[in-house]
């Protein structure tokens, strides 16, 4: 069974008749935009569709259903699809709102960078939610990862500070960085990710970077707006989707990848450690197809 086999199908092409004339992609583009590809992004691929056909002499809507496949593959190919850590420690940042899966996925991420041989070091400096430290130390304690943590409420960035230095004294390859969860004051979330970012920069002058946006698959077109937020107030470099096997369609990661240029580089199809995995362009189109 494939990791994508959880993704909740819409079998775009279920009811379709067996010609590839104007109602073919009529429901076609219908069906995209149900699958929470949106408008522009829908248009952009049924149009090449339409190109490839005729340049292809493609004939059958099964030939049309791979040709899709691999558009949608390509759409989907956007920028650096795997974490950059080429330097030891390299720092992951993670933001997103509150509710997305992020301190989840961070004790994922960790586990499975572990079972890679990888030292791997957590950072809860996400000071402003009660439980959220409290959360990723389960995670740390199940995977068994080291963990630096402060007080409620303290400075995220002096907590950040701890954990770099942490890192550099353990040598450790990874630290993975749980921040806040906010954005509706984005003038705070810019200030608090800059105070990071300087003690990162300071401290690790030359690191591999990533800022790894978490959003939840489920909230669909919304997942674009608060994308388009985050990419302005943090500037992004990839993203994580979450909750794939819900009530989910999938096509917002085509959205993404197109209007935003930023590769969605993990997924996740459910609630079990393994659920959260690299992700794959052509396995996803396949299986959203």
């Amino acid at each position: 069974m494939g990791f994508f086999d959880k993704l909740k199908k819409i079998n775009i092409f279920a009811n379709f008749g067996s010609e590839l004339d104007d109602d073919f992609y009529d429901e076609l583009e219908e069906s995209l935009i149900l699958s929470d590809m949106g408008m522009d992004t829908t248009l952009k691929a049924v149009e090449e569709l339409r190109r490839r056909v005729k340049e292809e002499r493609i004939k059958t809507v099964e030939e049309a259903r791979a040709c899709m496949c691999r558009i949608l593959a390509d759409m989907l190919t956007v920028g650096e699809g795997t974490l950059n850590l080429s330097t030891a420690p390299s720092v992951v940042l993670f933001i997103g709102v509150n509710g997305v899966g992020k301190t989840t996925t961070i004790g994922k991420i960790g586990h499975q960078l572990k079972g890679k041989g990888k030292k791997v070091l957590l950072c809860a400096a996400d000071t402003f939610r009660a439980a959220a430290a409290d959360q990723l130390t389960i995670w740390a304690e199940r995977s068994n990862l080291e963990i630096i943590k402060q007080h409620e409420g303290a400075d995220p960035a002096a907590v950040v500070f701890d954990a770099v230095s942490a890192a550099k004294a353990r040598k450790a390859d990874v630290v993975l960085i749980d921040t806040a969860g906010r954005l509706h004051n984005k003038q705070n979330l810019m200030n608090e990710l800059n105070k990071i970012s300087r003690v990162i920069d300071r401290e690790l002058p030359g690191c591999a970077r990533e800022t790894l946006l978490v959003l939840d698959a489920t909230t669909g077109q919304n997942g674009l707006i608060q994308a388009k937020q985050f990419k302005e107030a943090a500037g992004i470099t990839g993203i994580v989707l979450t909750k794939l096997d819900g009530t989910a369609k999938g096509g917002i990661a085509i959205a993404i990848a197109q209007e935003l240029g930023v590769p969605v580089k993990y997924a996740g199809v459910g609630e079990g450690i393994d659920d959260l995995q690299p992700f794959d362009a052509l396995e996803f189109a396949q299986a959203l197809i």
